[in-house]
């Protein structure tokens, strides 16, 4: 029905039905007489008994608004999840709430969600309010109302109860600095000291806003809280759908066919102590090729999830919006379920497993000489940590591994310092960037914090996998197959010039002419080993970097040195290595369960989006952290820690201490009574008195005064004096322009004083 449809005595079933379509399945009785242009009592009389009847028969449904709408239909205005993109790369989405049945199609009309100057634009994962409109074939045309993302929409709150008052609501967000007020009745959904998760119920031009309680999460000074209070405030998504659940349990295990058999060679899985899945597995031996002396043979193999997960299913759905597994101090959350990620697709030792893998031969300089790829059916040998195998390289007791040494690790050992060598001419960027785990006990509270150790086990393993993530994209270029390249460009200029602003402070230099390279960042941290301000330069340098982001546009890896790169070697934690895997089966016409042309058209804004989600994830996994440290030291009030100067600003500095790696801020109020201005280029807070300072780098010793689990926050008291300065010639404001910190002058430094 095109328009109004004047009323005789003809009403029809299908003009009822096709009015109720014009509300986008949802009409009330008075809206659809006047879609209808009904006059009369008689007319609207027989509308009432026309509807009785559709609805009876189960044509329309009734709802308890007193709206009529199709059975399945979604309501006119409906709050959507965005689920991906279609060919033409427009947003898809999903109902937030269903009723079961079929999932409607929900597609964002063209433009719609795209962003503008100073709107970010929608993404996989987001909630938005829509408009929605019915068509012909079904499926739904959704206008964008607004965009319910979590900062604006929902916030992570803790129900407090104060001493005299009404409840509250704190933001579990350190920037958040306004209490909520629960509505009416709210308060009594939670206990005093609970996590809920809050929307805003009524906006107040005065006064604190009030908010309704939709989500008790569970008592905040519970083990486990810090890891809720990240995931639920970055969006990560949680938990499975029954529709993956069910895909993933009744997958049938794959059979051998025509897959290679690597099963006679000792492939191993070499993983942390603590790791449940293996997804990767490696052998080497010496190249018995006349034409090859002192070469090697490498295979990768690499669990084959594109078996498991096929394209545009139920898992690969979920997969998508999940974009990576997550990795907390006391949880992960995993891309796929348990059933794929702990089972099919682990390379479980002496078990069956189809796998993906690289065939590399390498010549005595470590140089890739070959490869091919294939579809293989293997059997770990053996599922060693990386202590075991360094320990036994070593010519220690690592348990199982030293029933492998002669046989299986000497030559993986052998295949790695030929690679090495290449390695080491080839000059990767090396900056010093130590790692550190939170360890959690059993009763989920941290035991300690301490830093990993990096073996030649683990070094082995990650070139093994660089040189196999070379292989993928090369392939695939030789196909003329578009991938998802592994990208990150080198620094800005505008990083580069303030690089070269700041050495001279310390002594050094940076010749601005020259081209960007990272043999010259290495040369420059070789430089600065032995000076006093190496842990300055070298985070200079690491802050100069890109980040790296997921593109099929190829602008090479700076930080690895590599002109193409693609990730190929995580399948099971990784979206983009999926993505991979489904293109060289695709290309190299390894099996019909390819790439298809759905998701080939989609692969720019596929890399869009896994890059958001892995910015979400490494966000929440700071943010964990952060929290179980502050936990950690909040029993250490008053304790002294050695530290250093990781970033000065204009309101203060941050410190990380050095036994924790906890980071830590010390208000520019509290550096005693001399005035101090942020002199943004030498990354110092200067005194305007003496010319005293404190620098980025500099090691210094704090107390700690405030630490706050649930915002992960640390204050700091500052006990080391500043270093000294040239006086400066007159006062002046920074560079930074911020206000002096002094409220007094003439009055001597005090060590420790607290303001």
């Amino acid at each position: 029905m095109a328009g109004k449809t004047e009323f005789d005595a003809g009403l029809t079933r299908e003009a009822v039905v096709e009015a109720v379509k014009l509300g986008g399945g949802e009409f009330t009785k008075r809206e659809l007489a006047r879609a209808l242009a009904l006059k009369g009592t008689d007319a609207k009389r027989a509308l009432k008994d026309a509807l009785a009847a559709l609805v009876e028969d189960g044509t329309i449904t009734r709802s308890n608004s007193k709206t009529y709408r199709l059975p399945g239909a979604l309501p006119a205005v409906s709050v959507v999840e965005i689920s991906g993109r279609d060919n033409d790369g427009e947003l898809l989405a999903e109902p937030a709430r269903r009723d079961g049945g079929p999932i409607p199609t929900i597609r964002l009309a063209p433009g719609e969600g795209a962003g503008g100057k100073g709107t970010p634009a929608i993404g996989v994962g987001d909630k938005a309010l829509v408009r929605l409109a019915l068509q012909d074939d079904g499926s739904y045309e959704a206008r964008l109302i607004k965009k319910l993302g979590q900062s604006a929409h929902k916030l992570l709150c803790v129900l407090r109860k104060p001493q005299s008052g009404p409840f509250r609501l704190q933001p579990v967000d350190r920037r958040s600095r306004h209490e909520l007020v629960p509505a009416k009745g709210e308060a009594e959904k939670a206990k005093d000291g609970e996590l809920v998760l809050c929307q805003i119920a009524r906006e107040r031009r005065h006064g604190l806003k009030t908010a309704e309680i939709v989500e008790v999460i569970g008592d905040v000074s519970a083990p486990g809280a810090g890891s809720l209070i990240a995931l639920y405030s970055h969006g990560v998504p949680q938990g499975f759908s029954e529709a993956e659940l069910r895909e993933a349990e009744t997958a049938p295990v794959a059979k051998q066919g025509q897959r290679e058999d690597l099963r006679p060679l000792p492939l191993i899985t070499i993983d942390p102590d603590d790791a449940k899945d293996h997804d990767d597995a490696i052998w080497a031996q010496a190249d018995d090729d006349p034409k090859n002396p002192g070469g090697w043979q490498v295979i990768v193999a690499i669990a084959d999830v594109a078996a498991y997960v096929k394209s545009d299913g139920a898992l690969d759905r979920g997969a998508f919006k999940r974009g990576n597994s997550v990795y907390l101090p006391d949880r992960v959350v995993p891309m796929l379920p348990e059933r794929l990620s702990n089972d099919l697709c682990s390379l479980r030792e002496k078990e069956d497993r189809p796998c993906l893998a690289v065939r590399m031969v390498f010549d005595k300089d470590g140089n890739k000489r070959s490869h091919r790829f294939l579809r293989g059916w293997m059997r770990s040998a053996a599922k060693l940590s990386y202590t075991q195998a360094q320990t036994a390289i070593d010519g220690g007791d690592g348990g199982p591994a030293n029933a492998l040494l002669d046989a299986v690790l000497k030559p993986l050992w052998g295949a790695y310092f030929a690679c090495r060598e290449a390695r080491n001419l080839r000059e990767p960027l090396e900056i010093d960037a130590p790692e550190r785990r939170v360890r959690v006990g059993e009763d989920g509270k941290v035991i300690g914090v301490e830093t990993r150790q990096r073996f030649d086990a683990h070094k082995l393993v990650e070139e093994f996998m660089i040189q196999a993530n070379v292989c993928a994209a090369e392939s695939l270029e030789q196909k003329n197959a578009p991938l998802i390249y592994r990208v990150h460009e080198p620094p800005s200029r505008e990083k580069i010039d303030a690089l070269a602003d700041f050495l001279p402070t310390v002594g050094m230099k940076w010749a601005r002419g020259n081209s960007v390279e990272t043999g010259r960042f290495n040369q420059l941290l070789k430089q600065a080993v032995t000076s006093e301000h190496y842990a300055t330069i070298n985070e200079v340098v690491l802050r100069s970097q890109s980040q790296a982001v997921y593109d099929t546009d190829n602008r090479g890896h700076f930080g690895l040195n590599l002109r193409r790169y693609g990730h190929f070697t995580s399948p099971i934690r990784r979206y983009a290595d999926l993505t991979v895997h489904r293109a060289l089966i695709r290309a190299l016409n390894l099996g019909d369960d390819g790439q298809t042309d759905a998701e080939r058209s989609r692969l720019t804004v596929i890399a869009e989006d896994i890059t958001h989600a892995e910015r979400r994830a490494m966000a929440a996994e700071r943010d964990a952290v952060d929290r179980f440290i502050a936990a950690y030291l909040a029993d250490k009030i008053g304790a002294e820690f050695p530290g250093r100067i990781t970033g000065v600003t204009r309101f203060g500095c941050f410190v990380r201490l050095d036994e924790t790696g906890a980071d830590g801020l010390v208000p520019i109020s509290r550096l005693g009574e001399e005035r101090f201005e942020h002199d943004e280029s030498a990354h110092a807070l200067i005194g305007l008195q003496t010319g005293s300072r404190y620098r980025l780098g500099m090691p210094v010793l704090v107390r700690i005064d405030e630490a706050q689990p649930v915002t992960g926050g640390l204050l700091l008291d500052l006990l080391t004096e500043p270093e000294k300065g040239e006086k400066p010639k007159g006062r002046h404001r920074g560079r930074s322009g911020g206000p002096p910190n002094g409220r007094r002058s003439g009055k001597p430094w005090k060590k420790g004083r607290r303001r």
